[in-house]
């Protein structure tokens, strides 16, 4: 018995099948998560290891090297790319996205364990973190004030950050601007010559006099008494009163403490980074969601705890959110519900006009949202969220989801005017259409099985598109089975036949006749058809060559992000000055809603949230209001104006989260064995990318220019006065270095802060002050630094950069105002290949997904094509037969490619779904 049949006969079973659907649909929904993208986990792990003071080069081949080489020997490596600066040691590992990241934690930490023998001593462990280009914070919010600089560190650490941590679905908070508390030991070489003490004597004091331990208990018999021994400085001028007991292990008879020789400061660390929330000092907490999370509902739960918090702040502490990445997601999805709602809309209206009968109209609009809503049910179970390509998939299936039901209708209103019952017509019509109605679903689910089965990065995001059309289509076949069969058996109505026919009736008769005369011509003149419509579809795929390709097209999200350099070797002080000038700048548009400002001593960066588009200020030169791409042309302009500022970068968000690395739209590496070549054939690379006005913002991640001061240790000298390298490097790295030495307790939170020694800021300006240093020699002699080593100032890089343990050099632009992705790629392949032999590029990033989607989407659509054919030979039983209906295809192509070079859009990965849908 057909399960329209059953359908038929128990009425009840298929309105609980709807019910159920229905029921269990908007459930999910309310439970299911809001992103902008899919929840796609790159296989990415990043190993950190910290040498305070190495060199780059030194970095390169005495860390990274020897990691890398254990790390590739790691299963599923794909990738291997590594960046060594001063002191750092920066290697990303990628690995097949089949390979699960947790297991892969465990191989790679193995592997650097063995290798840990042939790494320095000295160096810090390395770390090891998974990384995600997904994991980005999705809120800023600045915490400023007119407090003390050292009390808003405390507050945003020890109260803000555990306050938006407790948020359900907050995973973690990144401080931006923000400088650990610690107490500082400057130390005065002036003072310190004059005493004959050096900094391992001071170190010494504070080691022997500095201590708190826990001493036991006493025992009364009947109380229990703990002791402490509180040997801990509690301030900063009791640690300057600590006594320095010893010079080199002999006793210092006349009384010297700390206060004579250094001055202690409860401060903060080294000035390394400095934010500003419009223009004002702030500190960033970059608030980031749990994976699979409502990006919209954990951003409603931050603004929702900031204005609680505002009521309890200090006086003088503000917060602010200042860059919300969830609004645009908001109003995507606000915008998607709109669409679908008049989608389905529009569609219950053509099948009213067409059918001619409300409750025809009906029964079919039923089948609408049993697909969604199935659907729905159906991402909920698979763990996906609303986004880009779920919504995408429910807004193009509304349109097919409605085919089997009409089938099945017309085929039993066809019996009802024959005569028949409504039962027997609903059980007859039904029968009858049930193995062309699964023909079609099975056709139209053989152009996404493809899709589903993509590979590579482009595939982890296309199969949860595909899976959602396909439940969609699924369900909506068995709902054309189930509750169109049953529905017409007790509430179909014909029209009866009269003389006067509808308007729709009209239009359709008048339709038939003129299609009757041209299938007429075009049957008695067959070969000319065929001749006119195979030069058709030539012409027409001409206009392939005037349509632009690229990855996925721009969208305003009112809202950028900006990376601006300063001349390399510059001071983080000189950045500030020149992001001062650009704030200043900034703040006087009238479309930017609000900036926050993170410097470093390289640059800095800047994101921008810019007014709603309809709130935007009229501009007299467009002749209306500015689009997201105007303003980031405009800004650009304005930020390269400011003196000292080297190189601009705007990064489009809405471009971004396709590729494992959060890149440019044009990115590669350019590979070879020497150095200063490389080098020299990146900066011509870029001077002639931006020269063919296609890419803007070209840049190279080898900065050179950058000097370093080397402290030569003179052996002979260093002998003859007995003092060794060791103890040249431990005095130097004592004065210039943020060695911490001990712990302290602050007395007013109980928090531990580290002790670092320092040499004071007025004798770090100029290298000569070195011969004011003075170290002990292995009599217990002060010999003077400056006698026992030359100075010379050596030009370096800012870091080295390698890829699969080869040198190479990262490039990178965006696509100039007007262009597109794929002309700009190919104007580097052209210029990649004047490249000297031995030196290649390969696309890395989001270029490298750009290439690898298309061709996969190449892969889906001969492979659908292929599908469908096998789908239509086994329904008529032919070879030959599905090759005629197939024939149309092509022109669905024309159409397609027609549409885009008239309308001025490109061919993306979103047009290019629209293409395959129409297969």
């Amino acid at each position: 018995m057909a399960i329209s049949d059953i359908s038929i006969k128990n009425p009840v079973m298929a309105w609980m099948i709807f019910i159920g659907i229905f029921v269990f649909g908007v459930i999910s929904y309310m439970g299911l998560g809001v992103s902008q993208m899919p929840d796609v986990d790159f296989p990415v792990l990043n190993v950190s290891t910290t040498w305070p003071g190495a060199a780059p080069d030194v970095m390169e081949s005495t860390v990274t090297d020897p990691i890398e080489e254990a790390i590739m020997g790691v299963q599923g490596v794909t990738e291997v790319r590594s960046t060594s600066s001063l002191g750092i040691s920066s290697i990303d590992v990628q690995f097949d996205l089949s390979v699960n990241i947790d297991v892969a934690v465990g191989q790679v930490q193995s592997k650097i364990a063995a290798a840990q023998k042939t790494l320095p001593t000295d160096i810090y462990p390395p770390v090891i973190t998974k990384t995600n280009s997904d994991d980005t914070p999705i809120i800023w919010i600045a915490a400023s004030g007119s407090v003390d600089k050292k009390f808003l560190m405390e507050y945003t650490r020890d109260v803000l950050t555990d306050a938006f941590s407790t948020i359900p679905n907050v995973a973690a908070i990144t401080l931006g601007g923000y400088l650990t508390p610690t107490f500082r030991v400057w130390l005065d070489p002036v003072k310190m010559k004059s005493k004959e003490i050096t900094y391992d004597d001071i170190i010494s004091a504070v080691t022997s006099g500095h201590e708190e331990v826990p001493a036991g208990f006493f025992d009364t018999g009947t109380r229990q008494i703990s002791i402490r021994v509180p040997g801990e400085a509690s301030s900063a001028g009791s640690f300057e009163k600590i006594i320095i007991p010893e010079r080199h292990g002999s006793p210092i008879w006349k009384k010297i403490v700390i206060g004579d020789v250094a001055r202690v400061e409860d401060g903060l660390q080294d000035l390394v980074s400095i934010s500003r929330s419009n223009g004002e000092p702030a500190i960033g907490l970059g608030i980031r969601k749990q994976p699979g999370s409502n990006s919209v509902e954990v951003a409603h739960a931050i603004k929702k705890k900031v204005a609680d918090l505002q009521k309890y702040l200090p006086k003088g502490v503000s917060l602010t959110v200042r860059f919300d990445t969830s609004q645009f997601i908001e109003n995507a999805a606000d915008d998607m519900r709109f669409v679908l709602i008049l989608s389905v809309i529009l569609t219950a209206i053509v099948c009213w006009l067409f059918l001619g009968s409300f409750s025809s109209a009906i029964n079919i609009f039923l089948t609408i949202p049993m697909a969604i809503l199935g659907a729905l049910f159906c991402i909920k179970m698979a763990g996906f969220t609303l986004n880009t390509f779920t919504f995408l998939g429910l807004s193009l299936v509304i349109g097919i989801v409605v085919d089997d039901a009409i089938m099945v209708l017309e085929n039993i209103t066809r019996h009802r005017e024959e005569g028949d019952s409504r039962v027997q017509a609903a059980i007859k019509g039904a029968r009858e259409i049930t193995f062309a109605a699964l023909a079609a679903t099975v056709a139209i689910l053989a152009i996404f099985l493809p899709v589903i089965f993509m590979q590579g990065v482009i595939g982890r995001y296309f199969f949860q598109f595909g899976i959602t059309i396909s439940a969609a289509v699924a369900i909506s076949l068995l709902g054309a089975l189930t509750v169109t069969p049953m529905f017409s058996a007790q509430f179909l109505k014909t029209p009866k036949k009269t003389d006067k026919k509808s308007f729709m009736d009209g239009i359709m008769d008048s339709f038939r006749v003129w299609y009757k005369k041209v299938l007429a011509v075009c049957l008695n003149n067959r070969w000319k058809v065929v001749v006119g419509a195979f030069v058709f579809f030539a012409v027409s795929m001409a206009s392939f060559y005037f349509i632009k390709v690229e990855f996925v097209p721009s969208q305003d999200m009112s809202m950028m992000s900006i990376t601006v350099q300063t001349p390399a070797g510059s001071s983080i002080h000189f950045a500030d000055d020149v992001f001062k000038n650009i704030e200043a700048a900034i703040s006087t548009r009238k479309d930017v809603l609000g900036m926050y400002t993170s410097i470093n001593n390289t640059g800095g960066s800047m994101s921008l949230t810019l007014k709603q588009p309809g709130d935007r200020p009229y501009d007299p030169k467009l002749g209306r209001k500015p689009t997201q791409s105007d303003i980031m042309n405009e800004v650009r302009l304005q930020i390269k104006a400011v003196p000292g500022v080297s190189v601009v970068g705007i990064m489009d968000m809405s471009l971004m989260g396709f590729s494992a690395r959060r890149g440019y739209p044009v990115e590669f590496m350019l590979e070879g064995q020497d150095w200063n070549t490389l080098s020299g054939l990146c900066t011509k690379m870029t001077d002639d990318m931006i020269k063919t006005g296609l890419m803007v913002d070209a840049d190279e991640d080898y900065k050179t220019g950058v000097s370093e001061e080397l402290f030569i240790p003179d052996r002979k000298k260093a002998f003859k006065r007995g003092v060794t390298v060791q103890n040249i490097c431990d005095a130097i790295d004592a004065f210039y270095g943020f060695e911490q030495i001990a712990k302290f307790t602050n007395p007013d939170n109980g928090k531990r802060y580290g002790v670092v020694v320092e040499l004071e800021d007025k004798y770090r300006t100029n290298p000569d002050d070195i011969d004011l240093m003075q170290v002990r020699n292995d009599q217990g002699q002060i010999v003077n630094i400056g006698d026992v080593i030359t100075k010379k100032e050596n030009p370096t890089v800012l870091s080295y950069t390698r890829e699969n343990r080869q040198r190479a050099i990262r490039v990178f632009a965006n696509v100039a105002p007007g262009k597109s992705q794929g002309e700009a790629m190919d104007a580097v392949k052209t210029l990649a290949k004047k490249l000297p032999e031995g030196y290649q590029i390969f696309f890395t990033g989001s270029s490298q997904t750009f290439q690898d989607s298309f061709s996969s989407l190449y892969i889906a659509l001969i492979l659908g094509i292929f599908v469908a054919y096998m789908v239509l030979g086994t329904q008529f039983n032919s070879f030959v037969h599905p090759i005629a209906v197939l024939l149309a295809l092509p022109f669905s192509l024309s159409g397609a490619f027609i549409a885009l070079a008239l309308s001025g859009k490109t061919l993306n990965v979103y047009s290019a779904i629209g293409i395959i849908l129409l297969m």
